[in-house]
Order: C-alpha cells, then sequence, then structure tokens
C-alpha cells in the first residue's frame, strides 16, 4: 500500500511540475484555465471540497457576460446609424457650400473685370494728389522758411534783435529736422537762410558784444587786484552789466545755428580726444582776443617763440585763466543760470584755452621728439601745467587735456624711452654716491625704524615721482605700460643690490651687506603696501581685463587677479622677499658658524664627573660656556644695530632655532650626564642663554623647545 501512495505522489508532483506554455499570439484558453486552477486550487486538496461554490460563481460570472454582450449588441447599430446619418447630414451641407463659392468667385472675378479701368484711372488720380501734396508740403516750407526770414527782418527794422534771435533759432532747429529730407535743394534753401541771417546778426551781435567788453577793460591781462573796471566798476557799471547780459544771452540764442555753419577745428584722430561740445558762441567772441595774442606770440618767428620754453606760453594760459576766473564765476556763470544754461564759464573758458595749448603741442612736439633734452623739459612742464589746471582750477578729466597729446603712439614710446633712459642714470648716481648705504635718518631714533639706505629711498622716492606723472594718462592701457617700465625699473634695482651683495658675501655681518637687506625689505614692504592703493587696484582690475582678453594667463591666475588675492607687483615682492631671505640665512650661517667655533671646548665638557648642586655653595657660568654666550651677545647687538626691527626679529629667531638644535644634538645626546652636569646644563641654559634673549621676547625659553 505503501508504494502505491509513493507513486500517486510522484505523479502528482510531476503533474504539478510541468508547466503549461503560453501562446502569444491567439486567446489562449488552455494557459487561462491552468492558471486560474493554480490560483484557486494549487497543492491544497481538501479545497476540491469547495468546487460546488466556485462552478457556480464561474456560472454566474458567465451569465452576466452574456447579458452585457447581448446588451451592447443592441445598441451598437443604433449609434452606427446615428453617426452614419450625421455623415451624410455634413456630405450634403459642404456642397451646398461648395456651390455658393463657386458662385460667389464668380461673382466678384466678373466684377473685378468690371472695376479694372476704374482702379487704373483710380491709382494714377491717387498719385497725382500725392504728389500735389508732397508739393503744397514743399511749398509750405519754403513759405514757412520765407515767413520766418520776414519776421527776421522786420524785428531787425523795428531793432528788435532778441525776437530775431529767437526766430532764427527756431529756423535753425527746423533745419535739423530737414536733415532727413531727400529734398537737396529745399535742404539748400533753408541752411542759405540760416547762414544769411546768422551772419547778419552774428556781426552785429558780436560787434556790440566786443564794444561792452572793450568798456569792462576786457580782456584782463594783470592779477584780478589790479583790474579797475572789470570787477570795482565806475557809476555807468550797472548799464554795461545789463547790456552784457542782454548780448549775451542773445548770443547764446545763435548757438544753435552756430554749430550748424560753423565747422569747429579738430585735431587729427591719432590724438583720440575725447567728444567735447563746441565752445559757446558768447565765450569765442570773449576768446578772441585772447587767441589772437597767443597766436601772435607763439607761433611764427616771434622771440617768444622757442621750443626750449614750453613754460612761456603754458603759464601764459594759466595767468589768463587765474586772471579772469573772478570775473567769469561772478558776472557770466549768473547769466548761463539764468537762461537754464547747464555751461560752467570757467571751466569753457579753461577748456578753450587748453585748446590752444593741445594745437601748440601737437605742433611742437614732432620738432623736438628726439632731443632728449627738450623733450624731456616739455614733458616737465606739461606735467606741471596739468597738476595746476586740475588742483587749482578744477578742470575736469572729462575734457581734452595734454596727456591726449602725450598719450599720441609716437610720442608716447618717446616718452616712455626717455622716462626709463633718465631713470636709469638716477640708478647709476645713487649707487655710486659715497652716502649710497647710509641712512639720511641715522641720528633720528623715531624715524630710522627701517634703516633705509638713501640709495633706497632715493629709488622708491623716483617711483613715486614716475607713477605721479603718468597717474593722469587718459588710457588704462597706457598706464600699464608705464606700470612695465616700474616693475622693469624694480627688477633691474634688484640685481644691481645682487650684484653689490655678492661682492660684500665675505663681510655677511658687514654694514654695507646689512645696509643691502635693509633696502631690500624696504623696497618689498612699501610694494606691498602700494598693492593695496586705489590707484594700483584699477590698475590690477585693468590688467586683468587685458589678460582675459588675451588668454595670456590660467584660469587660476585670473580667479586670484579678480579675487584680489595676488597684486600687480607680486612678482616683484616675490624675488625681493627670495633675495631677503638668502641673506638672512647667510648671516645666520655666519653667526651659528662662529658660535659652533665657540662652543668646541663647552661641547667637550666632562659633564659625567661635575660635582653636584649640593657640593657647591653657588651655581655658576661654565667656563668654557662664555666664549659661545660673548659670541652671541655681541653678534646680536651688532646686527640689532645695523638691522631694522622686523628683519633681526626674523634673525634672532632663526639663529634661536639653530643654535637650540645644536645644543640637544652635538651637546645633550652626544654626552653622558650625572645629576651635577645636568644641573650646571640648565644653569647655564635658564640663567646664562635664555636671557641674551629676553631683550627680544618675553619668554625666550619657548624658542628652545629641545
Amino acid at each position: 500500500m505503501k508504494s502505491i501512495a509513493e507513486k500517486e505522489n510522484m505523479a502528482t508532483v510531476g503533474v504539478r511540475k510541468k508547466e503549461v506554455t503560453r501562446d502569444l499570439d491567439h486567446c489562449d484558453i488552455p494557459y487561462y484555465v491552468s492558471e486560474f486552477v493554480e490560483r484557486e486550487v494549487g497543492n491544497d486538496y481538501d479545497s476540491l471540497r469547495n468546487l460546488d461554490n466556485l462552478i457556480d460563481k464561474l456560472s454566474e460570472n458567465k451569465k452576466q457576460l452574456e447579458e452585457q454582450v447581448l446588451t451592447v449588441s443592441s445598441e451598437v447599430p443604433k449609434r452606427i446609424q446615428n453617426a452614419l446619418k450625421s455623415a451624410e447630414d455634413s456630405k450634403k451641407s459642404l456642397s451646398r457650400l461648395l456651390e455658393e463659392e463657386t458662385l460667389l468667385s464668380d461673382s466678384i472675378s466678373s466684377h473685378l473685370l468690371k472695376a479694372q479701368p476704374w482702379m487704373e484711372d483710380l491709382d494714377v488720380l491717387i498719385s497725382q494728389v500725392e504728389e500735389i501734396e508732397r508739393h503744397l508740403s514743399y511749398l509750405k516750407w519754403i513759405s514757412r522758411i520765407e515767413e520766418l526770414s520776414d519776421s527776421i527782418q522786420q524785428y531787425l527794422m523795428t531793432n528788435n534783435v532778441p525776437e530775431a534771435a529767437s526766430t532764427l533759432a527756431f529756423m535753425a532747429e527746423l533745419d535739423i529736422k530737414l536733415q532727413e529730407s531727400s529734398c537737396s535743394h529745399l535742404l539748400a534753401f533753408v541752411r542759405s537762410t540760416v547762414k544769411f541771417w546768422h551772419k547778419i546778426l552774428k556781426d552785429k551781435l558780436s560787434s556790440d558784444f566786443e564794444e561792452v567788453l572793450t568798456q569792462l577793460r576786457w580782456p584782463f591781462v594783470g592779477p584780478p587786484q589790479s583790474q579797475a573796471f572789470g570787477l570795482a566798476a565806475p557809476a555807468s557799471a550797472p548799464d554795461v552789466y545789463n547790456n552784457l547780459e542782454m548780448l549775451f544771452c542773445q548770443l547764446l540764442k545763435l548757438q544753435t545755428s552756430d554749430e550748424l555753419l560753423t565747422k569747429p577745428k579738430q585735431l587729427p584722430e591719432k590724438y583720440s580726444l575725447p567728444p567735447s561740445p563746441p565752445i559757446i558762441l558768447p565765450i569765442q567772441i570773449m576768446l578772441n582776443p585772447l587767441q589772437k595774442r597767443f597766436k601772435y606770440h607763439f607761433t611764427g618767428n616771434k622771440q617768444t617763440n622757442v621750443l626750449n620754453k614750453p613754460e612761456w606760453y603754458l603759464t601764459q594760459v594759466l595767468m589768463w585763466i587765474g586772471n579772469h576766473a573772478k570775473f567769469l564765476d561772478d558776472k557770466i556763470q549768473p547769466i548761463l543760470d539764468k537762461a537754464g544754461s547747464s555751461v560752467n564759464a570757467g571751466l569753457e573758458f579753461s577748456r578753450a584755452l587748453v585748446m590752444l595749448i593741445l594745437e601748440k603741442l601737437a605742433a611742437d612736439i614732432p620738432c623736438l621728439l628726439y632731443d632728449d633734452t627738450l623733450f624731456c623739459h616739455l614733458v616737465d612742464e606739461v606735467l606741471l601745467f596739468e597738476r595746476e589746471l586740475y588742483s587749482v582750477h578744477g578742470y575736469l578729466s572729462s575734457f581734452p587735456s595734454c596727456m591726449h597729446i602725450l598719450s599720441e603712439e609716437s610720442c608716447f614710446q618717446r616718452w616712455l624711452t626717455v622716462e626709463k633712459k633718465f631713470a636709469l642714470q638716477k640708478m647709476d648716481s645713487m649707487l655710486s654716491s659715497e652716502a649710497a648705504w647710509i641712512s639720511q635718518y641715522k641720528d633720528i631714533t623715531d624715524v630710522d625704524e627701517m634703516k633705509v639706505p638713501d640709495c633706497a629711498e632715493t629709488f622708491m622716492t623716483l617711483l613715486l615721482v614716475i607713477t605721479d606723472r603718468y597717474k593722469n594718462l587718459p588710457t588704462a592701457s597706457r598706464k600699464l605700460q608705464f606700470l612695465g617700465l616700474q616693475k622693469e625699473l624694480v627688477d633691474d634695482f634688484r640685481i644691481r643690490l645682487t650684484q653689490v651683495m655678492k661682492e660684500e658675501t665675505r663681510a655677511s655681518l658687514g654694514f654695507r651687506y646689512c645696509a643691502i637687506l635693509n633696502a631690500v625689505n624696504y623696497i618689498a614692504t612699501v610694494l606691498a603696501d602700494w598693492a593695496d592703493n586705489v590707484f594700483f587696484l584699477q590698475l590690477q582690475q585693468a590688467e586683468l581685463e587685458v589678460r582675459a582678453e588675451s588668454n595670456a594667463v590660467s584660469k587660476l591666475q585670473l580667479g586670484q587677479l579678480a579675487s584680489m588675492e595676488s597684486s600687480v607687483f607680486d612678482e616683484m615682492i616675490n624675488l625681493l622677499e627670495r633675495l631677503k631671505h638668502d641673506m638672512l640665512t647667510r648671516q645666520v650661517d655666519h653667526v651659528f658658524r662662529e658660535v659652533k667655533d665657540a662652543a668646541r671646548l663647552y661641547k667637550k665638557e666632562r659633564w659625567l664627573s661635575l660635582p653636584s648642586q649640593a657640593e657647591q655653595a653657588v651655581m655658576s657660568l661654565s667656563s668654557t660656556a662664555c666664549p659661545m654666550l660673548l659670541t652671541l651677545r655681541d653678534r646680536l647687538l651688532q646686527l640689532e644695530q645695523q638691522l631694522c626691527h622686523s628683519l633681526f626679529k626674523i634673525f634672532w629667531q632663526m639663529l634661536a632655532e639653530k643654535v637650540d638644535i645644536y645644543i640637544y644634538q652635538e651637546i645633550i645626546m652626544a654626552n653622558h650626564f650625572n645629576e651635577g652636569g645636568a644641573a650646571q646644563l640648565q644653569f647655564d641654559m635658564s640663567r646664562n642663554l635664555f636671557p641674551l634673549f629676553s631683550h627680544y621676547c618675553k619668554r625666550p625659553e619657548n624658542y628652545f623647545k629641545q
């Protein structure tokens, strides 16, 4: 019986494990039946008792499905019939619309054919109307200009000059509005009319204005305090000043027409002058006598026109600006303010006179470009002129200036060359001077903290002067070229200091060697201070933009420049710091060798056989330590006097570190100590060695950690 049961079980398992494959291309009923049986019955044969319930449930589901099929099969034909009916209706409606469209299209075509002659006739009429309108507009413009011209004539006949000037200003504005028109004859007519009346009014007003200026004794050739009538007037002064104001305002009204008709004199584009409006007409008239004087004295073959005396015409212009400043501020500026003008009388006057200087410089510079002495003198005088012009007279950096002339390519390159030449000559003389390595302030303790030798201070003064000379250049690119020159000079001076230092290597503790070290430290310190100056920060930003455009540096370097982690002098400062470190290291090594030589006997002291502290009445310094400590003391005192405080601090700390390592390795580790030897070494260090450094720090033992 047992074997029969086992066989049945095995057969059951075999049946269970038999898989029914699914046919994906057809509705596979066996597969679904198999899945259903597996899900409902599975391995639980007891569940077969529920088979009746399962059959009833399936029968109920079947019945519901059959009812749904019958319902759907009865509704679908009705929906299809409705859809077909809608489609038929739509087709009939579309056919009807197409018929109507055909009729309408035929009607339109017929109408267009009938209307074509009318359209052609109408186009001709419209063209004629438009042409007539253009002619009418043309005639209206002519009529308008003639009316304005007649009005000006009537005003002049009745001596109503202010209204005539206002009418001319309006006519000039019409001229400006017509500039985009293609009616060349109309433009020429308007311009000729404006020119005709402008000349008449300008001549009349200029004559009257010059007469008033003559009554005021204009121009003022002397200082303000000697001007008898311009500022301290007699009884008729009110009438004169009233006439001055009236004529000045009338001339202002001619400004628009004057700008239309008068092309201002301009220097060549190579000077890259900034755009500036023309000088206002009344100021031009006021400047006429001064311009005549300038051209008389400083052009042609006059004795005052010499290349080696640029200060004559520069000083003359400054005197004229100063002599007329009070009158312009007190009398002319109120007139401009009242007229609603934004012009500053003093600056307008200065700007006109500076243009005379620029024309003069543009003419003279090519004649002395290759004479170093004359060119250098001219640059010096121009820079002095610019400084006074800006600081005393408030000239604006946005106006054309002499620096634009000096920035012209050939002139600027010559300036750079001459600047470098004279700087190198100055460096030669300062280094060959007998006082080159002596501090100017050696006898003044408070001032001489840096112990700066004369040559280093003179060199940094030279760089500062160069900065003052080029800081007002109009473009950042020119400033960067001068900055490059300064870097070259710093590097050249560093090389010269290195050469002198190498000559003094054998006397690394000598006065000159220490002076060179002080010089290197001073230059590096000053350059680091300059790096935070606003002027050099602006140059750093300009350099960043130039390098970014040319891809001359890595992204890391650009990031450092942009974040201000580096400066324009970093390369120079790093080289100087390296030289400073090398020189300090050489000094420390020299002193350390002397200390080691002096410590030979101390190193061989019999530390193992020294008496204990209890056996000695009083502890005293080891006699063999005296030479070492004396050497240390003398060298520290010597270098404290010769090096500046910051350098000496680095020096003694480096030396202390070396001495500390030496004592630990060569004395403590190389010998055996008894109690007395250890106590003696402790006494020598704490009571004698450490106090040598206590002058320079509060806790010297911190520097002897070994």
